[in-house]
């Protein structure tokens, strides 16, 4: 009995200090990145507001991406989700009830970051 003891405690210590990282489950890989045209479902119901008078609302993720519109301070906007964009900064996909406009607009010019929800990959 004790030659099987000392056999696999090797193994069962080894997979007592392996396991736990074997098991852990993946890291969840952040929002897709939305191209220029890119729309994203409605999964917020969260209405924001703007820092800045004049908030482009962009057709994708990226400052390189037309505006569709803009957001003023007097709007309100309705969110949708959010993805972090090529420049590694979020984005939240609105849209804009006072207007009808919709489109990115990037986190930091939120005054609460934007939506809570990550946009489907």
């Amino acid at each position: 009995m004790r030659s099987l003891a000392v056999k696999f405690l090797p193994l069962a210590m080894a997979a007592a200090f392996v396991s736990p990282f074997a098991l852990a489950a993946p890291a969840s890989a952040a929002p897709a990145h939305y191209p220029c045209g890119g729309t994203p479902p409605d999964l917020d119901p969260a209405q924001g507001i703007r820092k800045a008078n004049g908030v482009n609302m962009r057709t994708g993720s990226s400052t390189s991406c037309a505006s569709r519109g803009l957001a003023h301070l007097s709007h309100t906007i309705n969110y949708h989700c959010y993805t972090v964009g090529q420049d590694g900064l979020t984005w939240t996909y609105a849209r804009n009830l006072s207007t009808g406009f919709a489109g990115w607009m990037r986190d930091d010019l939120l005054t609460d970051y934007g939506s809570q929800e990550p946009c489907p990959q």
